[in-house]
């Protein structure tokens, strides 16, 4: 089973596009007659019912109008406005800061989230970064997207986000890529320090941290992270855009393959002496290169 981060969108165009073709064809109408009847041209009708376009609101007023269906409208636009608003473009929501980046990583999604089950295969996950790590993550985003720099609100709702999310009326199971532990963000001094809490936080009683070995035998195909809100949503991100799914049934594929991902992790001792055997081969290149090692970014 493969995910694919842009699959829920284009499924859910393709849904409703269907349910717009059923309108049509219970009103008796082709789709030129359609188009006609609605100052389309009849390329967009096809591309809309197969969903390789999104409709506008006017044109499912115009089509409802037109099919006889006025009663199907309310219903359909509310479907189109959820469709489009899970895909949130980067660079057009950064123009407000980072710190209102991703609606389902708000502070207020935190709140209502029991359960959060996580993948992420190359990076750590927000609310197991120090400051030091978030701070060398924002800096790549604000010159990558060109969005104003907001580095100390956002570092602020990061710490208020994990403080909510790192309670015990909460749950976290996680599973990372054991090349999350090798990507370093800052000097070595800072990416040891960030290990150090990562074992730390992996002795909450409520926390639960898998690490995929990387000479596993791997059988599982996820190669991006996403992060699982209790049976509500799954959020996942690419370099342009923030991916939410909401489909029940989408959702639960994603369960099933964080099920598939936490079989081949392992945990406890074996995932301590993981995470150590970074952290002492980062020190060893720390005594060995000197002090000067921590001046390279």
């Amino acid at each position: 089973m493969k995910t694919d981060p842009s699959s829920s969108v284009q499924q859910a165009r393709k849904e409703l596009g269907a349910r717009l073709r059923n309108l049509r064809k219970a009103a008796g109408l082709t789709g030129k007659e359609l188009a006609a009847a609605t100052g389309q041209h009849f390329t967009r009708i096809s591309r809309i019912e197969n969903g390789g376009q999104p409709p506008t609101e006017s044109n499912i007023r115009a089509w409802c109008i037109t099919c006889g269906a006025e009663d199907r409208l309310p219903d359909l636009l509310a479907t189109a406005q959820s469709i489009e608003s899970a895909y949130l473009e980067w660079s057009r929501q950064a123009r407000a800061g980072m710190r209102r980046l991703g609606d389902l990583h708000s502070i207020a999604t935190y709140q209502a989230t029991t359960t959060f089950r996580i993948h992420e295969p190359l990076v750590m996950p927000g609310v197991f970064q120090t400051e030091a790590y978030i701070r060398q993550m924002l800096t790549f985003w604000y010159e990558f997207l060109e969005a104003p720099d907001d580095a100390d609100a956002t570092v602020a709702m990061k710490a208020e986000r994990t403080a909510i999310a790192l309670t015990p009326a909460k749950r976290i199971v996680a599973v990372l890529g054991e090349q999350a532990l090798h990507t370093r963000r800052g000097t070595p001094s800072e990416h040891a320090e960030q290990l150090q809490h990562l074992l730390e936080v992996m002795r909450l009683p409520f926390v639960s941290v898998g690490i995929i070995p990387a000479d596993v035998q791997r059988f599982a195909i996820a190669t991006v992270g996403f992060w699982i809100f209790d049976q509500n949503a799954v959020a996942l991100e690419t370099p342009t855009a923030a991916i939410k799914v909401t489909r029940p049934q989408e959702i639960a594929r994603y369960a099933a393959m964080f099920e598939r991902l936490r079989a081949e992790a392992v945990y406890g001792e074996r995932a301590r002496k993981l995470i150590n055997s970074v952290i002492d081969r980062g020190t060893s290149t720390l005594r060995r290169d000197g002090p000067a090692a921590d001046l390279h970014r």
